[in-house]
């Protein structure tokens, strides 16, 4: 009998802590990496392929996906998680919640949250988790029974919902957050979902590490204000429109309210999602400093590393936070160059074009907001990180190593002994193209539309599977619900 599955040869191996590639075979058995050596003998493997020299990252743990929001949840999982793939993602950490998209209803989670298990399962080509956010109170008393039940450690709140629209301004949310008659989703809301969290952790010590909360940071006041100051002056228009209606300085103030709740609340674990800007960075920064005792983590996404409001292809980018001006994008390299940045995602979000885009077609705030962006998660990091100096392992702590441990995943992240058996493979000497027809997803457009990239993902496997075969899907789908931790 063999002694492995799956034979991986002729491999760079790109590690977390080791500063260089090194040239290594890995063999795999029952779906985790059970030996790494710098050459294992062919004969010992039921199955064998040669990475001719390529790269062979950790499989990407995409912290931040949207499955469901603007297709059928079910839909999503199958299409969103074949283009995740292509991108070297091979698991995927979706946020959900009650109210208007995602299954179109409110309630308690213990009877929403099985439906989207069940709509999931089966049909995913990559693994994949669930952050959930606590819409109205009945949700808090939930809390513990998530973590105890489904494995759900993770968390996040929606800052600017209250009184802003996802997608511009609204003065009906109470029905698009599906809350009940008299409930708030405002800070009040937002500090007593800290202190369930916290009392979640103290309820479960052993899985206190392990548990965490998620904010997108805008502030609604700044942006409905400023938002109808730009349609009034109606001077500006598209990308550039979206960016001035909800500026820097919405995000920085929002990351200081949520920073001091936090502190008030003696909740430790927050994460800062999608930073778009300098302002908001520096605002992070600036909190870490008044509040040492609470461990921050900071989440920039790789459109808002790649795009600005001039280099996008259209209205296709207009996601929130907004793509900002070159100088913004600059201040994030410079940001993540220096260590200041924990992780690198995606926040993919498929909406197909009849979606998208509203009537008039070029109207920024009738378009709906998100855009799809897994594909080229990983090689446009190496791409432009390559450019700036960036390592490779730097690389695959960003996309990797950095957000598994954070959320719990603690067989994955990395190419280590014993650790599910979810590699990519990377040739960073091919030039390419960016069209969305390319792509896996449902999505017919891009914002990357045109992007020359320099690094192309040609194969991924998860837990052992070849889901992408030189390029291309391959099998049936075997992605798994993963409940963290992760033992």
């Amino acid at each position: 009998m063999p002694t492995y599955d799956l034979l991986l040869t002729n491999v760079r191996v790109v590690r977390h802590d080791r500063p260089e590639p090194e040239m290594l075979d890995v063999g795999v058995t029952d779906g985790r990496i059970a030996r790494i050596a710098p050459r294992i003998e062919p004969g010992t493997a039921a199955r064998v392929v040669d990475g001719g020299g390529r790269l062979a990252f950790p499989g990407v743990v995409d912290a931040h996906q949207h499955w469901g929001i603007y297709n059928p949840l079910s839909e999503d999982a199958v299409s969103e998680s074949r283009a995740s793939a292509q991108g070297g993602v091979t698991t995927a950490l979706n946020y959900m919640r009650t109210g208007q998209y995602y299954l179109n209803r409110g309630g308690r989670y213990e009877e929403f949250f099985p439906e989207v298990l069940a709509a999931t399962e089966g049909r995913s080509y990559i693994d994949y988790a669930f952050h959930l956010a606590p819409m109205m109170r009945g949700h808090i008393d939930e809390i513990p029974e998530l973590v105890r039940k489904h494995g759900v450690t993770s968390f996040k709140i929606f800052m600017f919902y209250g009184s802003h629209g996802l997608h511009g301004r609204s003065a009906d949310q109470n029905s698009f957050l599906m809350i009940p008659e008299g409930e708030r989703y405002d800070y009040a809301h937002f500090e007593f979902v800290m202190r369930g969290i916290q009392a979640a952790r103290e309820r479960f010590p052993e899985l206190a590490e392990d548990i965490s909360l998620s904010l997108h940071c805008e502030t609604a006041e700044i942006m409905s204000a400023y938002t109808r100051q730009v349609e009034q002056e109606g001077t500006l228009r598209g990308l550039e429109a979206y960016h001035a209606s909800r500026p820097p300085h919405s995000e920085g103030l929002a990351v200081s309210i949520a920073s001091y709740l936090a502190h008030e609340t003696g909740l430790p674990k927050i994460n800062l999602l999608h930073l778009s800007s300098y302002k908001a960075v520096d605002a992070a920064l600036r909190m870490a400093q008044a509040f040492p005792h609470i461990d921050f983590r900071r989440e920039v996404t790789i459109g808002h590393l790649l795009a600005d409001i001039d280099t996008a292809y259209g209205l296709g980018g207009k996601v929130n936070p907004p793509l900002r001006p070159r100088e913004d994008v600059e201040a994030l390299w410079e940001y993540l160059l220096d260590g200041k940045i924990d992780w690198v995602v995606s926040d993919h979000a498929c909406c197909r074009d009849e979606v998208k885009f509203g009537e008039p077609r070029n109207d920024i705030f009738v378009a709906k907001s998100g855009f799809g962006g897994a594909e080229y998660l990983l090689p446009g990091l190496v791409t432009e990180g390559s450019r700036r100096g960036l390592s490779y392992q730097r690389v695959a702590e960003l996309t990797s190593w950095n957000p598994a441990r954070r959320f719990g995943l603690h067989r994955k992240g990395a190419i280590v002994e014993g650790y599910d058996a979810d590699l990519c493979l990377v040739d960073p000497d091919v030039t390419w193209t960016v069209h969305a027809e390319d792509s896996e997803s449902t999505q017919e457009y891009t914002p990357f539309e045109g992007f020359e990239l320099t690094a192309k993902v040609t194969d991924t496997f998860v837990r052992g599977e070849h889901v992408l075969v030189d390029g291309k899907l391959a099998g049936e789908p075997h992605g798994r619900y993963l409940a963290r931790p992760q033992r």
